[in-house]
């Protein structure tokens, strides 16, 4: 590797803490927005996932989860519980990442930027409402396609259709809206054939953004009860994944502190720079 291969490399760096064997990125909001900035600059393709307490136990029994998880540019906390733990390894700059923020966040610096955005997921019709919902509050922000891919996997003839559409709509940044671990799995697979430089998934953002799911005060989130405010809007569907998960974790990462529970973890080590030709 060169010096000017290395020292590229360097400007990405960033810590980690190690949740349960997961590595996630010890960061706060405006790190990740600049991260993320000087990725696309880098003409690289690369993935970036919002691990919440819910992914981080999806990865403990999923072995490919926790690779992609482990593999990701930027694997931030979407939850608060995941900047705790940071906080308790002495991160003491981690700080949540929220998924619907950070999507927020793009869009509004994107369009003095000039940064294109695809937006991929959702159920039938969210997607282009979410696009009509972010040009209406950002005014120049660029979004230059949507897919909105069916519940079971692409067929080959819908596969070549994205890819097709995403190199014609040549985005800097494609949005990834499904669900965990459907997203993180996708992105990994489909990251060096979609050229992109930035995928990101981003969960229920696509909800939040078009009023489909009802965001909670601030008081909340910072609380780390936003998993409660939304159980509460959604039980028939999320009973499972709050009410197992969250008992679970707890007790999991009371052991790791403890030292009773060993959850290795590459913590600290970043992907190696793919070559984005796709969109060449």
């Amino acid at each position: 590797m060169s010096f000017s291969e290395s020292a590229s490399e360097n400007v990405f760096r960033h810590p980690h803490a190690n949740v349960l064997g997961i590595s996630v990125s010890a960061i706060n909001m405006d790190r990740a927005i600049e991260l993320a900035e000087s990725w696309i600059a880098s003409e690289k393709s690369t993935y970036i996932c919002m691990t919440s307490v819910h992914g981080v136990m999806e990865a403990q029994s999923n072995v490919h989860l926790r690779s992609v998880l482990n593999g990701a540019f930027i694997n931030a906390a979407d939850g608060m519980p995941m900047s705790w733990v940071g906080w308790l390894q002495g991160h003491r700059q981690m700080d949540r990442v929220y998924g619907p923020d950070f999507m927020a966040n793009l869009c509004r610096l994107s369009v003095g930027k000039g940064y294109r955005h695809y937006l991929y997921g959702g159920q039938p019709g969210v997607a282009p409402a979410l696009k009509d919902a972010l040009e209406k509050r950002f005014p120049g922000v660029q979004i230059v396609g949507t897919f909105t891919p069916p519940f079971r996997s692409l067929t080959r003839r819908e596969e070549a259709d994205l890819l097709k559409d995403v190199q014609n709509a040549q985005p800097d940044i494609l949005w990834v809206g499904l669900s965990t671990p459907k997203q993180e799995c996708f992105m990994a697979d489909y990251v060096d054939r979609l050229g992109v430089p930035l995928l990101i998934g981003v969960g229920a953002a696509f909800d939040f953004h078009t009023g489909r799911i009802e965001e909670s005060p601030a008081w909340i989130k910072r609380a780390g009860l936003q998993w409660l405010h939304r159980l509460l809007q959604d039980p028939g569907r999320l009973w499972k994944r709050y009410l197992l998960n969250n008992p679970k974790f707890i007790w999991r990462i009371t052991l790791q502190f403890l030292n009773l529970w060993n959850h290795e973890c590459q913590c600290g080590v970043q992907p190696k720079p793919r070559s984005s030709t796709t969109n060449s």
